[in-house]
């Protein structure tokens, strides 16, 4: 069998519906390989990030590892931003690239390049990926592959990279006789029984206490399992901005997202707190402000991650359990049984109290023109059939992980670790093929989205129903944001020096049907058409005004309890 064939082979036995590709030299047999099998749906995308952010929410979707892959040299390297995204945000992947022919491999020559385009993307991915790998000779294309599926979706999930030059391609092995990836273990802790018993101890002793989930929650696949947990405990709790759809908006024990755009209330619940649960979170500056021990006050932590190196890490002296978050529910939940536990009612009234107090919806209740936060909850109402909300990097992230009314079965994606413009419209790709083609909303702002506006080719080519919102401000707000507190509104490419087009004649030129709406009074109107038929792509312009700033905010240097706007 021809390698290329086998690699196709392969993907389609680890149950890959698509994979993600801009064309290139170096991987023509690849992609002749896909053609002629006709069993993975080739999706060919206009710039290799976004075929890399697509393989990125496709993974985190499916928990598949996404596919990406890309020719040697500038296909390569213009992987790069992707690759890092899924290795901080947790995400299953792997990233197929072509290389040169063997022959053509500088080696140990003291050359800069033999082949053309080659270069050594093995050595640029390593400090971004779990494994990388070049294929020298044929033979071991199949172990690779074996082990890159293991790797990627095992522990904690991540890329993996494999390079296979193209004579190695195009050269014939042996039909392994299983070629399903045989799965690497997972690594087991047993779980501590004096851990469990320290942690409900502590529990019932508690007035005010809180748990705060991050992204590994989603990326151990354990979200069903801490539903079931939350549900016995009955214990409130706080998110990340990689945690915003583990619980859903209308589950009574849902508080808020924390951090440094968190919502008021919040923020102020875990400063609160006095004893605080995190499971699947870093605890890194955007969670916890700059002031660790403004954060951390006299609260007792206990931190259950499956990484030692991400516990006790800013905040010290936390009680620390390592463990793959499914592997702990499901013996925490055996160890609950049907025990009881109660709290004190005032707790939660408490809480409650403050999102009366500090509604997201009055952070800019002076704004002119539309509410971006009061925007997103209309937007909700509204997109009850998307399955996924998938958010671009900027001030707009923030207002939708603030506002949004995520349903239970539905998604919020976006770039947390890396926080890369031009994720959402490539990731809302991944995500719709993910998820069989179900209308997706993208939700981007006007800088982020010209990073990859390229891509609405590939959603009018597939015709996917992405419902794309951007919220137009005519600058890079976040950054204009940062330059009005720290440099006396001196604008210097964030809004002096930057332009942004009429998206909705874009779209149009596209084939995309569009709509531009800039005053309170056309925002039902909007929302109505933009899912006029679900099953289209369709773009609505939002536009807002450019000072309107992403509040709350933590002032660095501040602790997560004094928030600007700063209010009594």
């Amino acid at each position: 069998m021809k390698v290329s064939d086998y690699v196709v082979s392969f993907l389609k036995n680890q149950g890959i519906s698509s994979i993600f590709e801009m064309s290139g030299g170096m991987i023509t047999h690849l992609l002749d390989s896909l053609y002629r099998d006709g069993g993975i749906r080739i999706v060919s995308i206009h710039h290799e990030q976004a075929a890399a952010f697509a393989a990125d929410a496709y993974g985190r979707i499916t928990g598949l590892p996404g596919v990406a892959m890309a020719t040697s040299g500038p296909g390569a390297t213009n992987l790069l931003t992707g690759i890092g995204s899924s290795y901080f945000d947790s995400s299953p992947t792997v990233f197929i690239t072509g290389q040169v022919n063997r022959n053509e491999i500088k080696g140990d020559r003291p050359i800069r390049q033999l082949g053309f385009q080659e270069t050594d993307i093995v050595s640029i991915v390593r400090p971004i990926t779990k494994a990388a790998w070049q294929a020298s000779t044929p033979e071991e294309v199949p172990e690779l592959l074996r082990k890159a599926f293991s790797v990627a979706t095992t522990n904690r999930p991540g890329p993996v990279l494999i390079d296979i030059p193209m004579d190695v391609q195009k050269a014939d092995i042996s039909i392994p006789q299983n070629i399903q990836s045989e799965a690497q273990q997972a690594r087991k802790n047993i779980i501590d029984k004096g851990y469990l018993d320290n942690l409900f101890s502590t529990l019932q002793k508690a007035r005010r206490p809180l748990i705060l989930v991050g992204g590994g929650i989603r990326s151990s696949l354990a979200t069903d399992l801490f539903k079931t947990f939350v549900n016995k405990i009955e214990v409130p709790v706080v998110y990340s901005l990689m945690g915003v759809d583990v619980l859903s908006y209308d589950n009574p024990l849902r508080v808020g997202m924390i951090g440094s755009y968190g919502n008021r209330w919040a923020n102020l619940t875990i400063a609160k707190s006095d004893i605080l649960l995190v499971l699947g979170s870093r605890l890194d500056v955007r969670q916890t402000g700059s002031q660790t021990d403004a954060f951390r006050k006299d609260k007792i932590i206990f931190h259950v991650d499956c990484e030692e190196g991400e516990t006790n890490n800013r905040i010290k002296g936390c009680n620390v359990l390592i463990s793959d978050l499914r592997e702990f529910l499901d013996t925490t939940i055996d160890y609950i049984g049907e025990k009881k536990f109660s709290y004190d009612a005032s707790w939660m009234q408490e809480i409650n109290a403050l999102k009366v107090t500090w509604p997201d919806t009055r952070e800019l209740e002076n704004v002119k023109g539309i509410n971006p936060n009061v925007f997103m909850h209309k937007l909700s109402h509204y997109s009850k059939d998307s399955s996924a909300y998938v958010s671009d990097v900027g001030q707009h992230q923030m207002w939708a992980a603030q506002s949004l009314e995520i349903g239970s079965e539905q998604r919020f994606l976006t770039s947390g670790g890396m926080g890369s413009m031009g994720f959402g419209l490539p990731a809302g790709i991944g995500a719709c093929f993910a998820l069989e083609k179900k209308p997706v909303i993208v939700i981007a702002g006007d800088g982020g989205f010209q990073s990859n506006i390229q891509e609405l080719q590939t959603v009018v080519r597939n015709n996917l129903p992405l419902k794309i919102v951007i919220l137009n401000n005519g600058c890079h707000g976040m950054v204009r944001q940062f330059q009005e507190s720290l440099f006396e509104g001196r604008y210097q490419s964030t809004l002096w020096g930057y332009s942004a087009p009429d998206f909705a004649a874009i779209a149009k030129a596209y084939g995309i049907q569009s709509k531009t709406i800039s005053q309170n009074e056309q925002v039902e109107e909007g929302l109505e058409w933009l899912w006029q038929d679900p099953t289209k792509p369709t773009l609505l312009q939002v536009q807002i005004d450019t000072f309107a700033n992403a509040y709350p905010k933590i002032n660095f240097g501040k602790p997560n309890t004094e928030m600007e706007p700063y209010r009594k």
